[in-house]
């Protein structure tokens, strides 16, 4: 049971204050009644509440994808720079705090699922899981077969152990499909360091069953799709 006035303000109907004056105004049906008392306790997933006019609909978790850009960083808030939920809110009406699922450096853009189901987040980054992250990696020189044979047999970053087994496509001389199953720090960038490149523009294209929808440009977002979610919710 929540208070009336949290659950519209919690949807995005306002502040709270706002919301309080605009259900002692009579604006509010309650199962089809007018509701003026702004601590009315209601049950979120089965009372019908009618907000001037909008039906206000719980959802207990929320599914969005962002097409990240460049310049803007993976963070719920920053004091300087411009994070991903800043770039979310302009293209959605939030009625949940959300997430991001996992990282994207500043530099890099593509796919960035965003949510508030923390269990669904915690299964697709975890190590024991392998869930596969598929970018498209732009080198500042040309890949060659031995590059690619490093890559997928897996490298020395510095760390304890190699990289597990990529898998990798070679689009253009200086271009290639990457596809990995772990999320060390700026692992991309430190694999193709490894085997004697750098890259200079990466972009991620997929995550677990999750694909880039191609018609978002930089910047924007959508809501997943149900079958998108149940093939997350997979892992």
């Amino acid at each position: 049971m929540v208070r009336l006035d949290k659950f519209c303000a919690e949807l995005g109907m306002g502040t709270r204050s706002e919301v309080k004056q605009v259900i002692r105004g009579g604006k509010v049906l309650l199962n089809g009644q007018v509701c003026r008392k702004p601590e009315t306790k209601i049950n979120e997933e089965t009372d019908q509440v009618v907000y001037q006019g909008r039906e206000c609909k719980y959802e207990k978790f929320v599914y969005y994808m962002l097409n990240k850009p460049v310049g803007v960083v993976s963070a719920t808030q920053d004091d300087r720079e411009k994070t991903v939920i800043d770039v979310l809110r302009e293209q959605v009406e939030l009625t949940q705090e959300v997430f991001p699922v996992g990282r994207l450096d500043k530099d890099t853009e593509g796919l960035l699922l965003l949510t508030n189901d923390g269990a669904l987040s915690h299964r697709l980054l975890s190590p024991r899981h392998h869930v596969p992250k598929t970018y498209e990696v732009h080198c500042k020189q040309a890949v060659t077969e031995d590059m690619l044979k490093q890559l997928t047999d897996g490298v020395d970053i510095g760390e304890s152990t190699k990289t597990l087994p990529a898998t990798a496509e070679l689009l253009t001389e200086d271009t290639l499909l990457l596809t990995i199953t772990e999320g060390k720090f700026h692992q991309v960038k430190r694999m193709l360091q490894a085997v004697g490149n750098e890259v200079i523009y990466l972009k991620r294209l997929q995550m677990a069953s999750l694909r880039l929808d191609e018609r978002l440009k930089p910047g924007q977002a959508r809501c997943l799709k149900n079958d998108e979610i149940s093939g997350l919710q997979e892992y």
